[in-house]
């Protein structure tokens, strides 16, 4: 029986180090992207992309050919989320800041410590311009965390500043950008005249269907935080105690 051979593992510093100097370096590269409303040239190597990332493999696939290709547009995303998304694939580490927490290209453990960060610094994010600047589906995956250190009222204003920018560049309706994320706002957190005053802004500029904010009251109405489905209301670490949340049987986690 053969013996297994020697597996020699070289140090992962110096490796980092040298994939590092490829970043963003038009030596060698062999794709070219045009990125933010600033139209940053940012250089990349397909190879390396494609075999990191599925998004990348879709969007760089053989119909671009051997030759450098035409410069790759994404003009919706910050060139400081996307060097910071490039960063992590070339060298499987990236540090975080809270004006460049990243769109993920669906690149889960990236994702997830981008959720972390944002979760343990939940005001100063939602005050950046990078937090306007979110896709609906991050945002999505924000709202549904337990561990968002800030009220629901916060957010709530939160998301309709967010729903306000997306109007004016997809020049849509706030309420039609903010559909497939106000689900997760947690109404029945906030007090009766906390509601109140959101029932009488969104019947100026409507942000959340009038179905969501009426399950909100069934749970002030029946004291019971499962008193309507559709209604979630367990507390985020951020949330800020209220009279009636003591009838709210879903603590926070």
């Amino acid at each position: 029986m053969e013996t297994p051979g020697l597996v020699v593992h070289g140090k992962a510093a110096p490796f980092s180090t040298a994939l590092r100097s490829l970043l963003n370096n038009p030596q060698y590269s062999d794709v070219c992207f045009v990125v933010g409303q600033e139209r940053q040239e940012v250089f990349a190597h397909r190879c390396l992309l494609a075999c990191r990332c599925n998004f990348f493999q879709r969007l760089l696939g053989p119909k671009l050919g051997p030759e450098m290709p035409s410069p790759v547009v994404l003009s919706t995303v910050p060139a400081e989320a996307f060097l910071a998304v490039l960063e992590f694939l070339y060298t499987n580490s990236v540090r975080l800041h809270r004006h460049s927490v990243a769109v993920t290209f669906g690149l889960g453990p990236l994702q997830e410590r981008c959720i972390a960060f944002i979760e343990a610094h939940s005001q100063e994010a939602l005050r950046t311009r990078g937090f306007l600047e979110l896709s609906a589906p991050a945002l999505l995956s924000l709202l549904r965390s337990d561990k968002l250190r800030v009220d629901e009222a916060e957010l709530v204003l939160a998301a309709r500043s967010w729903a306000r920018v997306g109007a004016a560049v997809l020049e849509r309706p706030v309420a039609e950008v903010a559909a497939p994320v106000v689900r997760e706002l947690r109404l029945a957190l906030l007090a009766p005249a906390e509601l109140s005053a959101l029932e009488e802004q969104n019947q100026r500029e409507p942000l959340i269907p009038v179905e969501q904010i009426v399950e909100a009251w069934k749970c002030h109405a029946l004291r019971r935080g499962d008193a309507a489905q559709g209604a979630p209301c367990r507390r985020r670490r951020g949330t800020l105690p209220r009279e009636h949340h003591c009838f709210l049987d879903l603590p926070f986690k």
